[in-house]
C-alpha cells in the first residue's frame, strides 16, 4: 500500500515537457507607412436669407397707409408704407420761409457792395473802410443763407422718411404695424420693426468647421446637403467664404456657401445635413484605431524595438473606417503592435499579457 501511494506522488510531481516550457507567440504588429487618408465630414449647417433687414421710421410718425403683408415679394425701392407726421409739414414751412428771407437779405447786401465797389473805382468817392464794412456784410449774409438752405434740406430730408421702401428684392416674412399704429426709430417709438425684408433666391448656408479639420477646408471644395423638410432631394454648392479666424467660444470656422434658390423651395432658417469631404493634402501615418492607446499619459503607441516594448508619443489627426492619422517620432518602416494596451510597459518583453 506504501509502494502505491509513493508512485502515485512520483506520477503527479512530474515536470511537463521542457520543450514546451517558456514557448510563446509574439503579438501581432505591422510595419509603419504612409497613406492618404480621406474623410467626409457630416456637419450640421442652418440657411440664411442672403440678405436681411428690419425697416424702421426714421423719426415718429403715425402709419398712413401699408401697401403690402407677409409673404409680398416686392422690388428694390417698391412703396411699402406711407406715414404722416403734421409738425413735420410745420417745420418745412417755417425753413422754406426762413430760407426766402435770408435770400433777400443776401441778395440786398451783395446788391449794395456791388454798388459800393463800382463807385469806389473814382478815387475819393469811397473809403476802404466803408468798403470792406460792405463786404463783411455780403459775407455774413451769404452764410446766413447757405445755413438757411441747409436747415430746409434737413426737413425736406426728415419728410421724404416718411415713405418706406423696399432696400432689395425680397419677401415681407413678418409685418408689426396696422394703420394708424405710432412709429418712430428703434427703441423711441417702436420696439419691434415694421417690417422685415428676406432675400430668398438666393440662400447662405452658414456652417461651423470644427478647429481640427479647419486646415483642410478651401474654397474649392464642393459640397452637398439635405434637409429634412425635402426628404430623398440633394443640394449641391461649393464654399465661397471663409472667416479665416476660429470663433473664441466654439473654436470653429465660419464658412458659408452661396445657395440659389429661384423655386423657393428651401427657406431661411432651416437646417441642413452637410457632407463635407476633406481629402488629406499629402501623405501621413495612418495606422488601424487598434494601435493608438488613449491613456492617463496621452495619446501613444507600442514600438517593438529587440522584442521590446517602447512608448512612442504622438498626435492624432483625422479618423475614418476604423484608421487614425497620427503625427510624432515615427519613421516609416517602424514595428508597431496592432492590439495595444496599457498594459504594455516600456522595456517589457513583447509577450501575450
Amino acid at each position: 500500500m506504501l509502494i502505491l501511494m509513493n508512485s502515485s506522488c512520483q506520477s503527479s510531481a512530474k515536470p511537463a515537457d521542457p520543450a514546451l516550457a517558456g514557448k510563446k507567440a509574439m503579438p501581432e504588429t505591422f510595419v509603419l507607412e504612409k497613406g492618404v487618408l480621406s474623410t467626409t465630414l457630416q456637419l450640421p449647417g442652418e440657411l440664411q436669407a442672403f440678405e436681411k433687414v428690419d425697416l424702421y421710421a426714421k423719426v415718429n410718425s403715425f402709419v398712413k397707409k401699408i401697401l403690402v403683408d407677409v409673404g409680398s415679394e416686392v422690388k428694390q425701392g417698391q412703396l411699402l408704407a406711407i406715414l404722416e407726421a403734421p409738425e413735420i409739414n410745420a417745420q418745412l414751412n417755417g425753413a422754406s420761409s426762413r430760407l426766402k428771407a435770408a435770400e433777400a437779405v443776401h441778395l440786398n447786401s451783395k446788391a449794395y457792395y456791388n454798388r459800393l465797389l463800382e463807385t469806389s473805382k473814382t478815387p475819393g468817392t469811397i473809403s476802404p473802410t466803408d468798403l470792406d464794412l460792405a463786404l463783411a456784410r455780403e459775407q455774413s449774409d451769404a452764410a446766413n443763407l447757405a445755413a438757411a438752405r441747409a436747415a430746409y434740406t434737413e426737413v425736406n430730408n426728415n419728410r421724404d422718411y416718411l415713405t418706406i421702401r423696399a432696400a432689395f428684392d425680397g419677401v415681407i416674412s413678418a409685418r408689426n404695424v396696422n394703420t394708424g399704429a405710432y412709429v418712430g426709430p428703434a427703441g423711441k417709438g417702436s420696439e419691434l420693426p415694421m417690417f422685415t425684408l428676406q432675400q430668398q433666391k438666393k440662400l447662405r448656408l452658414i456652417i461651423a468647421v470644427p478647429e481640427a479639420y479647419s486646415g483642410l477646408v478651401n474654397q474649392q471644395n464642393a459640397l452637398t446637403f439635405t434637409v429634412r423638410s425635402l426628404p430623398g432631394q440633394t443640394f449641391e454648392g461649393k464654399l465661397v467664404r471663409l472667416a479665416g479666424a476660429l470663433d473664441a467660444r466654439l473654436r470653429s470656422q465660419h464658412v458659408e456657401m452661396d445657395v440659389i434658390n429661384n423655386d423657393k423651395k428651401l427657406l431661411p432658417g432651416m437646417v441642413a445635413e452637410i457632407s463635407l469631404p476633406l481629402p488629406a493634402s499629402d501623405s501621413s501615418f495612418v495606422i488601424p484605431e487598434t494601435a493608438l492607446i488613449n491613456g492617463a499619459e496621452g495619446n501613444y503607441v507600442i514600438l517593438s524595438r529587440s522584442g521590446k516594448a517602447k512608448k512612442a508619443e504622438v498626435k492624432k489627426g483625422r479618423n475614418s473606417g476604423g484608421k487614425w492619422e497620427i503625427y510624432g517620432q515615427l519613421q516609416a518602416g517602424d514595428t508597431l503592435v496592432t492590439s495595444a494596451s496599457e498594459e504594455y510597459r516600456e522595456g517589457t518583453p513583447l509577450l501575450p499579457l
